[in-house]
C-alpha cells in the first residue's frame, strides 16, 4: 500500500482544521449589523484593485474573457451563498442574526477543492491555453471578490426587507388618517 503524498497531507490537514473551525463558528447565530455589511466588500475590492494594479492589464481577448467569466461566476456563487445564509429578526428587539447554512459551507469547500485541483493543471497547461499564470491567479482573485461582494449585497437586501417586515408587523395595521378639518369661512 502506498503512503499518502506528503504534499496532499500538508494540504488536507490545514483544510481539515479550517473546516472544523468554520463548522463550530457557524453552528450558532452571530449578530448581523446591516449598516456594516458594506465594509468587507469595500476592503476586498480595494485589495483586489491593488493586486490587479501590480500587473499589466490584460490585452488579450482570451484573458479578458477569462477574467470576466471568473467575475460573473463569483457573483453568481456569492448570490447563492448569500441566499443560503439564515437571517433571523428577533421579534421584540429587531436584532438581526445570521447563520451560515450547510450549503454555504459545502460551496466554500467545493471551491477550495476545485482551486487545489485546478492550480496544478492550470499552471501546467497555461502555455497550451495561451494564458499567463498571472491571468489565472487574477481570475481566482476576481472570483473571490465577486463572491464576497455579491454575498454581502444579497444579505443586505434581504436583511433590510426582513427588518422592515418585522417593524411593520410590530406596528400593527395602520390607522386611517383623520378626516380633514372643515374650513370655516367668515
Amino acid at each position: 500500500m502506498n503512503a499518502l503524498n506528503p504534499q496532499l497531507v500538508g494540504t488536507l490537514v490545514p483544510l481539515a482544521v479550517v473546516v472544523l473551525v468554520l463548522v463550530l463558528r457557524n453552528a450558532r447565530p452571530r449578530p448581523l449589523r446591516i449598516e456594516r455589511l458594506w465594509i468587507r466588500p469595500v476592503i476586498v475590492i480595494i485589495l483586489m484593485g491593488a493586486a490587479l494594479a501590480a500587473t499589466a492589464p490584460p490585452l488579450d481577448p482570451l484573458d479578458i474573457s477569462l477574467l470576466a467569466a471568473a467575475l460573473v461566476i463569483g457573483c453568481g456563487l456569492g448570490w447563492l451563498r448569500g441566499r443560503s445564509m439564515r437571517i433571523e429578526v428577533h421579534p421584540e428587539t429587531h436584532a438581526l442574526s445570521a447563520r451560515a447554512s450547510p450549503l454555504g459551507l459545502v460551496l466554500i469547500f467545493g471551491l477550495l477543492l476545485v482551486r487545489y485541483v485546478l492550480r496544478g493543471e492550470a499552471l501546467e497547461s497555461a502555455g497550451f491555453l495561451h494564458l499567463s499564470v498571472l491571468t489565472i491567479a487574477d481570475a481566482f482573485v476576481l472570483l473571490a471578490v465577486g463572491m464576497l461582494s455579491v454575498q454581502g449585497l444579497e444579505m443586505w437586501l434581504r436583511a433590510r426587507r426582513l427588518l422592515a417586515e418585522a417593524q411593520a408587523a410590530k406596528a400593527g395595521p395602520q390607522a386611517p388618517p383623520p378626516p380633514p378639518m372643515p374650513t370655516i369661512i367668515s
